[in-house]
Formats: C-alpha cells, structure tokens, sequence
C-alpha cells in the first residue's frame, strides 16, 4: 500500500497558528529520528546502532518486540525511515519531506510505502479495504501528533510526548 497526505505547517490566511521556520521544522524532524520515544506511542526505547554520515541505523523497542530501520537524512529537505523486514515485521518506508512553495507557505508531506495489500490487488481479502482505510487513518493521526509535538519543540515548550 502506498500512501501519501501533506500536512501544512504555516498558513498565511490563519492568524491563530504561530508560523514556523524551515530550520525548526527541520530540527524538529531531527529531534524525531533521534529520540523517536518522544514521538512514538509504545516505543521504550531506541538504541542507535551506527552513523554513517547522513544516515543511522536503529533499533526499536517495543517491549518483547524489535524492529531495526535505517533513517536518511537529506539536510533542510526530507528524512526517510526504512524499516528493515524480518520474519515477524514486514518492511516498508516512510518519509517526511518540507515543502515550501513561497517564502509564506510551509508543508510536511508524509510519503508511505508498505507490503500492506492493497484493497483492489486481487489478493487481498474482503476485509483489505477496511484494513487499509484504518491503517492510513492511524498513519494521519500520527503525523498530526508529530507535527504538534515539532511545533512544542520549536517554540520553547517542553515536549510532552504522545497523546495517547
């Protein structure tokens, strides 16, 4: 399943939504890959395995469970999560990329590609598309939660974590 949606982060026409620079966007989407924990429900925690000039290697813990990824950095633009497979963890990838279309405007698009069938591949079962309407329902929940956490570290707050 692939699986994209944009988020905007600063909107000219709205006076109640405190703007945000290019720079604390992008801090913020370091912060995240970093110290995932502050962002992701039910991560205990995240051991970083290597660096290697712009990209890490992580592993994820959840409980009993482990997921390694690879998380690639492209400086001011866009960070990408590769989610190694496993016997028990499909893979997939997202990335989360700034968007500036003019000087006033700025977007978060968030791209997914997942091993989830999708609900016209004629493989999938009755239930695919349900499956698939809840899981990008969950995946723009939490890109709103990151985005509202990016915007507490930006302006000084003390991060708070999830909501949840």
């Amino acid at each position: 399943m692939n699986f994209e949606h944009l988020i905007q982060i600063n909107d000219p026409l709205n006076p109640f939504v405190t703007a945000m620079t290019r720079e604390q966007v992008w801090q913020g989407l370091v912060l995240r890959a970093e110290q995932p924990q502050l962002f992701v429900i039910g991560l205990d925690r995240c051991a970083i395995l290597s660096r290697d000039g712009d990209v890490i290697e992580r592993e994820l813990h959840y409980g009993q469970a482990r997921v390694r990824d690879r998380v690639t950095f492209i400086p001011e633009s866009s960070v990408r999560y590769d989610i190694l497979p496993t016997a028990e963890h499909v893979g997939g990838s997202l990335t989360m990329a700034i968007e500036q279309p003019d000087e006033l405007q700025l977007f978060l698009r968030f791209t997914y590609a997942t091993t989830l069938l999708v609900a016209d591949d004629p493989n999938a079962s009755p239930d695919a598309l349900q499956t698939q309407e809840i899981v990008k329902s969950a995946y723009r929940e939490a890109d709103i939660d990151t985005v509202r956490l990016i915007r507490q570290f930006a302006h000084g707050d003390k991060l708070e974590g999830p909501l949840h």
